[in-house]
């Protein structure tokens, strides 16, 4: 059986200097070489396992890559990848992009670099950027217009079907579980501030915001907002003999004006316009 031949597409970034995410490469690599980065790469690098097994280290950490896994790095992070050993083959797929947008783009989809994801075999996410090189192969996209939009998606599908497994991250969900569970209890108390939080834990208000900055990039009580607009969410699209003063009473908010503002900064809609849509 033949192997299948490398590729990589090159776009220019020149031509598309405002684009909110621009992409600079994609490819695969059927037999990946061993690369060693003592400078990083100057983009954001997505590398994932096509077949075989690689090692990847970066920082203090060193990570197997196997199938339906992969890595994001951020731009300037030392790192040296290679295959699990020597004569074994590693293939590859890889994304590099960057633009004034990506860091925003990540922090909504809630991934934290560097990070590393696995995937279910039969997630949308397994094939994504196999076709998307395939798609490529036919089109004409100099500039990276459409490759684009669909690397905003892939890191979309991301962030929805990947699962993080960054130790770091995990360690920190660990020890805010208690406290996740006690806002899922208690979310509907409008008294709860960062001290009666914190308390849950036995941990000072900064220490506690500390780690919902490292984990989740928001503060305890944005993570609570969220969390209670969620919960209107599901009452305005689940029960619609509800009045929108009764979900608010029902999901913390003192009163129903400072509901629908709320409301509205999160999903510009007010709830009345998301109630109708759904």
């Amino acid at each position: 059986m033949q192997t299948p031949a490398s590729r990589r597409f090159v776009f220019s970034p020149s031509g598309t200097p405002h684009l909110p995410l621009i992409v600079e490469s994609i490819g695969y690599n059927p037999n990946q070489e061993k690369i060693i980065r003592p400078e990083g790469y100057p983009f954001y690098h997505w590398i994932q396992t096509e077949a075989g097994e690689g090692k990847l280290s970066y920082g203090n950490e060193t990570i197997v890559l196997e199938p339906f896994t992969g890595l994001l790095l951020p731009p300037g992070m030392p790192h040296a990848y290679e295959a699990i050993s020597h004569g074994t083959v590693w293939s590859t797929l890889y994304i590099t992009f960057g633009g004034e947008a990506t860091g925003p783009i990540l922090n909504a989809f809630a991934i934290r670099e560097p990070a590393y994801f696995r995937w279910d075999p039969d997630s949308p996410l397994a094939p994504l950027l196999g076709s998307m090189l395939e798609q490529l192969d036919t089109g004409n996209d100099l500039f990276g217009l459409e490759i684009s939009t669909k690397t905003y998606r892939f890191l979309g599908l991301l962030s929805k079907f990947g699962q993080a497994s960054s130790v770091s991250v995990t360690r920190n969900v660990e020890k805010l579980a208690p406290l996740l569970q006690w806002m899922e209890n208690h979310y509907r108390d409008p008294d709860i501030g960062l001290d009666s939080l914190a308390e849950v834990l036995g941990i000072s208000g900064r220490h506690l915001s500390k780690l919902f900055q490292l984990t989740f990039g928001l503060s305890p009580y944005a993570y609570l907002v969220q969390m209670r607009i969620h919960k209107a969410k599901e009452r305005l699209a689940g029960n619609p003999e509800l009045t929108v003063t009764s979900i608010a009473r029902e999901t913390g908010f003192r009163d129903t004006s400072h509901f629908v503002a709320t409301f509205r900064k999160h999903t510009n809609l007010t709830p009345q316009q998301f109630r109708r849509l759904h």
